[in-house]
């Protein structure tokens, strides 16, 4: 990887983490907290070129685990920095008592997920098991397609989470190896193209404003706790809004739009998947190559996990002629009805009061491949429960049996 400062703008053959690491670059925060893991590693390496070669200002600490690496980006961020970490699989849960005390203080720190199974057996692909176990931590979540996605949804993420109505933590997700490893043409901005975008942070209440000394963390009894959550849930729903916004200014940038749901082709499609993640590249290419033999077929990506956007995907199908509609999860919810964006895409059906029959389709665990044959064999399940056959609740796709 090229270690260089970028004055033009351009194409280049990059990696998921490589394009990770030259939006960190680009973004040159003042800390980022660094632990190893599989397959994030190599996006930290990037970045520690970056540093060594003096490319940016970053204070890169390297500490003993993805707890402490957390919790110094936590203290960096109470102090008034703007703080970057990045992890996987194992790493992502091993921060979680951390998690809930980023998101509980407020603070606007941003984690480069490149989602992994969770142990066990252990596993280091793919999915997106880790990123599920972290959705009610109060971290905003996006999830990206592919490499160029991670890239602009890491800009984005940083001027979402310093947003004065928001002040929340972001994490941005990539499927393991499936993207990080894998290159493909990356269009990057310039430097100063992304620096002006995210801008100077705004501090709220540094700890290192010596002048004006505030409390961060303090304790909170049963007579005022649940005033504190109710205040981060407003911070959650403003984020929607935010979120939409940051998108636009961003198209006005990059002349590439970011809205919280993708639709393709759903406007006059009788059968729907609904996915998340680089499965929506490979889906994309099955609907047009479907359509090609005259069948109504389209998808609906989701690119904001958290806030979930229960108007924009009801409003999606609710739009199209949809007899049927498939859920492509990632991940197990082991005792629930299906997996875990199979239950939100329920609910929000639910708020439009709209009911259709649904299949629960769980795929790519462990970095199961899910190629074009797969996502054929979900759409014939859609077929299926659309033509009032009987259908399992949970289908899985690609399974040695």
């Amino acid at each position: 990887m090229a270690v260089t400062m970028i004055e033009e703008r351009k194409v280049v053959p990059y990696s998921g983490n490589m394009a990770a690491a030259e939006a960190l670059r680009q973004i040159n925060p003042d800390v980022v907290a660094a632990y190893p893991i599989t397959p994030q590693t190599e996006m930290m390496h990037f970045f520690a070129d970056f540093v060594a070669n003096g490319l940016v200002d970053t204070e890169f600490i390297t500490v003993e685990s993805e707890h402490s690496a957390l919790s110094a980006v936590v203290g960096a961020a109470a102090a008034g920095a703007r703080a970057m970490t990045a992890t996987a699989g194992p790493g992502l849960a091993l921060m979680w008592e951390i998690l809930g005390v980023a998101s509980g203080m407020r603070l606007p720190a941003v984690i480069a997920l490149v989602n992994r199974a969770l142990s066990s057996p252990i596993n280091i692909h793919g999915d997106h098991s880790d990123m599920m176990g972290a959705r009610d931590q109060g971290w905003i979540i996006l999830v990206s397609e592919n490499a160029e996605e991670e890239y602009d949804n890491l800009i984005q993420a940083v001027k979402i989470a310093e947003d004065e109505r928001v002040r929340l933590p972001v994490m941005v997700g990539m499927d393991g190896f499936i993207i990080s490893h894998s290159i493909e043409g990356v269009s990057l901005l310039k430097d100063e193209e992304v620096r002006e975008f995210v801008g100077k942070q705004r501090m709220f209440h540094p700890l290192l404003d010596v002048e004006h000394p505030t409390t961060h963390g303090a304790i909170a009894m049963s007579d005022s706790y649940m005033e504190f959550k109710r205040q981060q849930r407003e911070a959650m729903m403003n984020a929607y809004k935010v979120i939409r916004e940051v998108g636009e200014e961003f198209a006005a940038l990059r002349g590439k739009k970011y809205e919280h749901i993708e639709a393709y082709k759903t406007e006059d499609a009788e059968y729907i998947l609904i996915v998340m993640g680089s499965a929506a590249g490979t889906a994309k290419y099955v609907v047009d190559r479907m359509r090609e033999r005259g069948e109504k077929v389209g998808i609906i990506k989701i690119r904001t996990f958290r806030p979930f956007p229960y108007y924009d995907l009801a409003d999606a199908i609710v739009a199209s002629n949809a007899k049927a509609i498939g859920v492509m999860d990632r991940a197990e919810t082991f005792g629930g009805y299906s997996g875990p964006l199979f239950e939100e895409v329920c609910t929000a059906l639910y708020t439009r009061n709209k009911f259709y029959p649904i299949a629960g389709l769980i795929y790519g665990l462990g970095g199961r491949d899910c190629n074009i044959n797969h996502i054929e064999e979900a759409f014939d399940v859609v077929k299926k429960k659309a033509a009032g056959e009987e259908v399992p609740p949970v289908t899985y796709l690609n399974l040695q049996v």
